[in-house]
C-alpha cells in the first residue's frame, strides 16, 4: 500500500515512461522549474500544490482526472 505522495511520484514515472520522457522534459513540458519537480519526485520536498500537478497533467496532455484515475490511487493510505 502506497502513500499519496508515493502513489503522484510513482504516477509521475508511469506517465513519462509511457512517453519516453524524461522527468526534466515534464518539468520543461510543464513550465515548472526543474528543481520544484526533482525536488518533490527525489523525495525532498513533499505534498506537491494541486496548481503543480495541474501543470504536470498539462506536461502530459492529461486532466487531473486521468492522473488520479489510476490503480496506484485504489488503496492509498493516509499519511
Amino acid at each position: 500500500m502506497l502513500t499519496l505522495e508515493q502513489a503522484i511520484r510513482k504516477r509521475i514515472n508511469n506517465l513519462a515512461k509511457e512517453r519516453k520522457i524524461t522527468i526534466n522534459k515534464v518539468a520543461t513540458l510543464s513550465g515548472l522549474p526543474h528543481t520544484t519537480l526533482l525536488s518533490f519526485m527525489n523525495e525532498e520536498t513533499h505534498d506537491p500544490r494541486i496548481s503543480t500537478l495541474l501543470h504536470i497533467c498539462e506536461a502530459f496532455d492529461i486532466s487531473l482526472n486521468d492522473f488520479f484515475n489510476d490503480k496506484l490511487f485504489k488503496d492509498v493510505k493516509a499519511e
